[in-house]
């Protein structure tokens, strides 16, 4: 008997000794997947691809995504998605947009649960795995002899860095809804590849793009070491590290007097090894700069990067770029001017849409990793803004730029750098103007959101960062299985509700953020008040919660404003930037070229209207605030904005447009008479940002002597 027991003890033993320790993550007491030593500890855990549901007019954001362009893009635009894309084995596009398609399509099949979209996405997933080299190397097969071009196909380089690193991003999320092991398998075996083959083929030895962008890169190699615990990543994480653009020394160079005359410099840089004199001299403040979208993108590398250097510099040079791009390029909503290089803060700058969506994700893994509310706050005001203006209400068009300030959408539009490669399509809505990346790119930004509402944190609990109407289900304390209902009218109204459900009752901390801008907020459960003291913008309700709770989170908006270019001035609430309320109008156009078909907009409304300085001083007084009859349904446009702002505004005929943009002009005055503002005066409507198409955000401001 006791020899029985004594063997069974010893074959336990062994047993445990041959499963290698890295199989499990080091935060032991954590139900999800966190960082392992040598990385550092995060404050907040992604949960698995499906947890967070969208509710409301949030669902409905996605259901049109799904009924439009991400849904169906591979009937759309078949010449490129379609079956002879090289992701799927054929002999077409080879480069970015197959896998950018996928990156946004497969988060909303899980997200949404959808049949449909799901098997869209799945032959991409099965080709790619099944088709892994011996080697490791992963995607398209490069061609034995140099194609035929196509016009509007990019069919190489296709051994280019890059357009893995989006793929290895879809395979990553793939795993997280699926739990399928092919994925690290493939994975691994990639990353043996890619550490062996890039000392003599390096990130940027195809194009530049990947240097810029390896921050991607970088990401699931560290999410797959968590995983498997395979030391060699590491090594791959420093030499991927290497051969990166350096972004955190750009980030804080000093500034200098240097100027490039080339619009497109970025492009001839000197690739790795960097020229150190060349790095030396670039800041981001540079007119005309970097590339909008590497610049995006670039905003997570240094901190990615930091889980293994732990370098206490990383998270300041990163807030000092943000604040360089509001400095120098920033617009209202959060975003920047660069189209495609940085622009300046001329509010009829483009701001790209594949910038948008490449910020916000940096954005998100910037808030996993550090668990700074700032990354928090502009990634709201940029999702609630920019995001929804972008795409028609059906998710069947889009624009490449967008501008703060923008009262006519036509081919004549000129304000970009962008001037002559894309005739003049830069602003108007269609699937194809402007350029294509963005037709591809622009799907990943609302499921991602919604995958980033909450998060677990290691200690067992849950937090909610990020407000919109949504459900998560996940696993607390003990092995506790936690629904919150979260119901809210949030960026419109002030109340965020969280009705909780638990299998039994638990103890574990809630997380709430609390945003910078609200002032006197306040918490309560069950009706009462709760006392508690925000830290680093996180109120922690630590207790033991019961079955039917629900929290009450109240963050007061007040009217404010902000100064832009030449001092224009806009007008916020909370997380909402304000526009000018104009009526427009819709025109097709098809010039039968490349671009396709695509839609003018016209206004049909006054536009040109600055504010009284003496108004400005006393919002709460001289702006009558409207919230309309709004059941929680889609409220991105003019007919249902859930909010109005009312106000007398100065009409300024002198004020016109320049080749369809309203810039601004010299003879525009700046100081009226009594009577001529009385003879001026108009009352005007403000709604939402992301209400509108055409607009005026940035307002001048005239003074009365």
């Amino acid at each position: 008997m006791y020899k029985s027991v004594w063997l069974f003890v010893l074959w336990a033993v062994l047993l445990s000794c041959s499963k290698p320790e890295q199989k499990k993550p080091d935060a032991l007491n954590a139900h999800y997947l966190s960082n392992r030593s040598p990385l550092a500890a995060t404050p907040y855990l992604e949960l698995p691809l499906g947890s967070i549901k969208a509710n409301g007019w949030l669902e409905d954001q996605l259901r049109r995504m799904a009924d439009g362009l991400t849904g169906h893009l591979d009937e759309i635009y078949p010449e490129v998605v379609g079956p002879r894309n090289g992701w799927l084995g054929g002999d077409g596009d080879g480069w970015e947009r197959g896998p950018y398609w996928i990156d946004g399509l497969l988060p909303l099949a899980y997200i949404l649960d959808d049949e449909r979209l799901k098997q869209k996405a799945r032959p991409w997933i099965e080709w790619t795995l099944a088709n892994q080299a011996e080697s490791g190397y992963l995607g398209p097969s490069p061609f034995e002899t140099e194609p035929e071009p196509e016009r509007g196909i990019q069919k190489g380089p296709r051994e280019d860095w890059w357009p893995k690193m989006v793929m290895l991003k879809v395979l990553q999320q793939y795993y997280q809804a699926t739990g399928d092991e092919r994925v690290i398998t493939a994975l691994t075996k990639y990353f043996q590849y890619q550490l062996k083959m890039l000392p003599e083929k390096p990130l940027d030895h195809l194009s530049l793009w990947a240097n810029r962008r390896a921050g991607d890169n970088l990401m699931v190699v560290y999410w797959l070491y968590n995983i498997t615990g395979d030391a060699f990543l590491l090594e791959l994480g420093d030499l991927i590290q290497e051969q990166t653009f350096p972004w955190q020394k750009i980030y804080t160079n000093a500034e200098n007097p240097f100027q490039f005359d080339d619009t497109w410099f970025y492009n001839k840089l000197k690739r790795y090894p960097f020229d150190s004199t060349e790095m030396a001299v670039l800041t981001i403040s540079k007119i005309p700069g970097l590339h909008t979208v590497n610049v995006a993108q670039g905003l997570k590398q240094p901190l990615v990067y930091y889980q293994k250097s732990k370098d206490s510099q990383a998270l300041p040079a990163v807030k000092k770029a943000l604040g360089d791009l509001k400095q120098y390029h920033g617009q209202p909503t959060g975003m920047y001017g660069g189209d495609e290089p940085l622009h300046g803060n001329n509010p009829v700058q483009g701001i790209e849409l594949c910038s948008i969506a490449e910020e916000m994700f940096s954005l998100e893994t910037n808030l996993k990793i550090t668990g700074d509310m700032e990354f928090a706050d502009l990634l709201e005001r940029i999702t609630y803004n920019a995001l929804p203006t972008q795409a028609s209400d059906d998710y069947r068009t889009r624009q490449y730029f967008q501008a703060a300030n923008q009262v006519e959408l036509t081919d004549q539009l000129e304000t970009s750098f962008e001037k002559t490669n894309h005739e003049g399509t830069d602003f108007v809505f269609g699937v194809l103007s402007g350029y294509p990346c963005c037709t591809t790119n622009m799907h990943q930004s609302w499921p991602k959101f919604v995958q980033n509402l909450f998060y677990a944190t290691p200690d067992r609990g849950v937090a909610a960062l990020l407000y919109a109407p949504s459900t998560v289900q996940m696993t607390v304390a003990d092995g506790v299985t936690l629904k919150i209902v979260e119901t809210t009218g949030f960026p419109f109204r002030e109340r965020v509700d969280f009705a909780l459900e638990l299998t039994k009752e638990a103890e574990f901390p809630f997380h709430l953020r609390i945003p910078a801008w609200a002032k006197d907020p306040k918490i309560t459960l069950n009706g009462q008040a709760v006392d508690f003291v925000a830290t680093n913008q996180v109120a922690v309700l630590n207790r033991t919660w019961k079955n039917g709770d629900k929290v009450t989170l109240t963050l007061p908006m007040e009217l404010k404003t902000s100064t832009w270019y030449k001092g224009m001035v806009s007008i916020e609430r909370g997380p909402l930037v304000f526009s000018l309320k104009v009526e427009s109008e819709e025109r097709q156009k098809d010039r039968k070229d490349r671009f396709r078909a695509f839609w003018e907009v016209f206004p049909k409304s006054d536009w040109n209207y600055a504010l009284e300085e003496s108004f400005l001083r006393n919002l709460s007084e001289n702006v009558a605030l409207i919230e309309r009859e709004w059941n929680g349904d889609y409220p991105w446009n003019l007919e249902n904005a859930p909010i109005e702002l009312r106000l007398n505004g100065v009409h300024l005929p002198e004020w016109r447009t320049v080749k369809s943009a309203p810039e601004l002009s010299e003879n525009i005055p700046q100081v009226i008479s009594p009577a001529e503002l009385e003879r001026r005066k108009r009352e005007i409507t403000l709604v939402p940002y992301g209400c509108t198409t055409l607009r005026i955000t940035e307002f001048p401001v005239v003074r009365v002597e």
